[in-house]
């Protein structure tokens, strides 16, 4: 059956800097592909806290023109080629990455940005794995985590941080992961040991490491630095939250390198979740048009894994998985 070519693209766009309020829908033109491109039908989209970083104006070094697109993680199915373009026929589902306007209902997109999506990997899982997944990847190859280490990361039940674990794990390291008390059970279903966060953390850690720690990846963004050098991690085994936003920035970078070095890492990640050996949790799967609330919940810091956004849900009513709605302690 024929595709009927598509002309418009519903778009996330914002005309200034400001909270998820100031994100809005709009029908815009959508660019016939050309040589080396094709045009994706987007099935799903991952948000990543970075995406709030440059909205909100904190991400100085920003200075696309307005209007602003929002979102960099997507998969979806190619539904036109453009000319002399080969590796991706129609009817091919793909994950890809571009800088920014993944959160749209099609995108026109060169195929250097875009891998194959196995078909043991669901939309839900694949919309949400470039930058976190790319992240991770480089951050633990940057530290060379590996047989015989011992790795603490913080905020691990985070969409970075449960990567981070899982990938460190399947290269023979032993994962300890900080996180609040309701997210115990969740990392030990992943293997990794957790430890709470707050006082006295520098000695649950010790007591789960009696041989020491080999690296420290902190998410967590407060006191990582001074648990680390505490626990006796040389500052080259350490990476900050800092550090963490910095590769996000290069990750995101339209330099032709930064790109065909994100597809690279891409692809390696895929194939990892496609061996299961990285599995994400999503755990806030929302429809497009509800991008604002969907931004307000990972604000909230209350989601494990990925919040996702979605073209065509089954459920249009916004759904929040694997995540206590109600908790008391806090």
């Amino acid at each position: 059956m024929a595709i009927k070519k598509v002309t418009q693209a519903s778009v996330v766009e914002y005309d200034e800097t400001g909270g998820p309020e100031v994100l809005h829908l709009v029908t815009r033109p959508l660019p016939e592909p050309g040589p080396g491109e094709v045009t994706v039908e987007v099935m799903t989209m991952g948000l990543n806290h970075i995406d709030g970083f440059v909205r909100s104006g904190a991400e100085k070094e920003w200075d696309d023109p307005f209007p602003r697109r929002s979102g960099s993680c997507f998969a979806g199915t190619v539904i036109a080629v453009g000319p002399d373009t080969a590796g991706f026929p129609v009817g091919s589902d793909v994950v890809g990455h571009v800088r920014s306007g993944a959160q749209a209902s099609h995108l026109t997109v060169s195929t250097d940005r875009l891998v194959r999506k196995p078909k043991n990997v669901t939309f839900e899982t694949a919309g949400g794995l470039y930058l976190a997944g790319t992240t991770a990847l480089d951050i633990l190859d940057e530290l060379k985590v590996g047989v015989g280490d011992t790795v603490v990361v913080s905020a691990a039940a985070g969409g970075v941080g449960s990567i981070e674990a899982q990938i460190a794990m399947h290269r023979g390291a032993r994962v300890i992961g900080t996180c609040g008390d309701r997210n115990f059970d969740y990392l030990r279903q992943l293997g990794v040991k957790p430890v709470r966060y707050g006082e006295g953390i520098v000695d649950r850690i010790r007591a789960l490491a009696p041989d020491g720690v080999s690296a420290y990846i902190d998410n967590f963004g407060q006191d990582g630095h001074e648990i680390a050098e505490a626990l006796g991690v040389p500052a080259s085994k350490f990476r900050s939250s800092p550090d963490r936003r910095e590769r996000e920035v290069a990750l995101l970078s339209d330099d032709p390198a930064a790109v065909a070095h994100g597809t690279d890492q891409l692809r390696k990640v895929v194939e990892l979740a496609e061996k299961r050996a990285v599995n994400v949790l999503v755990s806030g799967f929302y429809p497009l048009a509800d991008v604002a609330e969907a931004y307000d919940d990972l604000q909230k810091l209350h989601s494990r894994g990925k919040v996702v956004l979605a073209t065509h849900p089954v459920n249009p009513r916004r759904i929040r998985k694997a995540r206590e709605v109600m908790e008391s302690g806090r």
